[in-house]
């Protein structure tokens, strides 16, 4: 029985009186975007601090002094939390859903304690050690899965601030990988840089005017690969991986394993 009256801790309030606690929430920033790494976060909170936790919410929701002030606090005060980075050629080479699901599976793992119920935004992760249980827009819903993604949102704008030092064009420090319009264009004019995510459409199509090739090996998505087939001044055909004349194999996520030659 899950109480409405305690807003966002209900769930691992609801849990915690069962005896199923630790109660850990996992959540993951970058998803969406194009360049940068992708990173996931896993927090187990303290039921009695939910008044210092007052404001917590999706990360999203939050303006950038309040996410700073809360990983401060969560840093601090959460009993428990792991933070993984799955850097751009990972995701390029699992595909994005694959390595989110992985690195979920490791924040999980990391945590000093093992937890006894995990809660996750939107989907469930299959291969935890302990039971889960997805919640629909969890980051807004629970406390621990919120806490979760201003750890890993925080985490990885700190990296992508670093990355424009090194990236300069790019604006990675104002948009953070995403494709907006700057970043769209900065891709036109400069193509992608080895922290693009190659396996993403807008990244394959400005790679090709540019004649580069990726910097790795990398499931491309069926979009990328349809822009690219349909390019008629591509430097190349893309092939892909298959054995035995068999069709590639496109799983759920949409991915697909390819090659450009040797």
């Amino acid at each position: 029985m899950v109480r409405r009256d305690t807003g966002t801790w209900a769930f691992q309030s609801a849990l915690d009186r069962r005896g199923l606690g630790p109660v850990a929430g996992v959540d993951e920033a970058g998803r969406g975007a194009c360049a940068g790494p992708l990173v996931v976060a896993s927090c187990v909170l303290r039921t009695t601090d939910s008044a210092r936790f007052a404001e917590l919410t999706d990360s999203k929701l939050l303006t950038p002094t309040s996410r700073e002030r809360l990983y401060e606090l969560l840093v601090r005060r959460a009993p428990d939390y792991a933070v993984v980075v799955v850097p751009a050629a990972e995701v390029d080479a699992l595909g994005v859903h694959a390595a989110n699901v992985e690195g979920m599976r490791r924040a999980v793992a990391r945590l000093a304690s093992h937890p006894g119920y995990v809660l996750t935004d939107g989907f469930g992760i299959p291969g935890l050690t302990a039971p889960s249980v997805p919640v629909r827009k969890g980051d807004r819903a629970v406390a621990c899965v919120a806490a979760a993604s201003v750890l890993a949102k925080v985490t990885r704008d700190r990296i992508m601030s670093e990355l424009d030092g090194s990236y300069g064009g790019y604006g990675f420090a104002v948009h953070k990988g995403y494709s907006t319009a700057e970043h769209s264009e900065a891709l036109r004019q400069q193509g992608p840089s080895e922290v693009h995510r190659w396996s993403y459409a807008n990244v394959a199509s400005a790679a090709a005017e540019h004649g580069l090739r990726p910097p790795h090996r990398v499931a491309r998505s069926v979009a990328a690969v349809r822009r690219l087939s349909e390019r008629e001044d591509a430097a190349e055909p893309v092939e892909l991986v298959s054995s035995g004349g068999l069709q590639p194999d496109v799983g759920q996520n949409g991915y697909a394993r390819y090659a450009t030659g040797s």
